[in-house]
């Protein structure tokens, strides 16, 4: 059995938000392909993703130069028992479907929180004398991303930074079985989008069941 983490970075409800709705189909495709296997749905902005501010950057620094966790404050505490929660729930599992609208050619602030949670030396990759290498070996990793312009391919292909993000952090620790999937123009199809949102869930659905 195989553990699949739904990772949703969306505010937007399931019937308005084409990323949540054309993820929901790619989870139902894969259950009824994958019954065994266990979907957790880790909402980010359900779940408390702590930043790395001035608390946990100075627990951090208490604890690598030899302090023990009860000399944290009840602040540090909190947030890095948050922050390896996070960190275990991610490492546990074999899949992982990203689910993002793009704002301002990223997504949204909350996921570079969560990405700074599994990016933790000596727990998803290290360093060696032949540079890191990543330790989150044969997993396996999606992203769905709504887009009002198109960005795939053409003349603002350059300004995606989100996917190509993802991508680059994920091959960092070890994911490098890695997939895409664009919802895009949006915006701008008038009358299409609907047909937009169909296509994407045909195309999602038939991937979840190879995923």
């Amino acid at each position: 059995m195989s553990t699949l983490l739904y990772i949703t970075a969306d505010p937007g409800n399931l019937q308005a938000s084409y990323s949540l709705s054309v993820g929901e189909q790619f989870v139902q495709a894969y259950k009824e392909s994958n019954p065994g296997d266990e979907v957790v749905h880790v909402d980010l902005y359900q779940r408390d993703i702590p930043h790395i501010d001035v608390d946990v950057w100075e627990a951090w620094g208490t604890l690598q130069n030899g302090g023990s966790f009860d000399q944290l404050t009840a602040a540090q505490q909190q947030k890095l028992a948050l922050l390896n929660t996070l960190l275990d729930e991610f490492v546990a599992a074999d899949k992982y479907v990203f689910v993002t609208p793009m704002w301002n050619f990223s997504y949204p602030p909350v996921m570079k929180a969560y990405i700074d949670s599994f990016c933790v030396r000596a727990k998803t990759f290290k360093y060696t004398e032949n540079g890191p290498v990543g330790l989150l070996e044969n997993k396996k990793a999606f992203h769905i991303q709504a887009t009002g312009g198109i960005y795939s391919e053409g003349p603002v292909a350059d300004r995606e930074n989100s996917s190509r993000h993802l991508k680059t952090v994920l091959n960092f620790v070890g994911i490098t079985d890695f997939d895409n999937l664009f919802i895009e123009g949006v915006s701008t199809a008038g009358d299409r989008a609907p047909q937009i949102k169909a296509d994407a869930i045909e195309k999602a659905r038939i991937a979840a069941k190879n995923f």
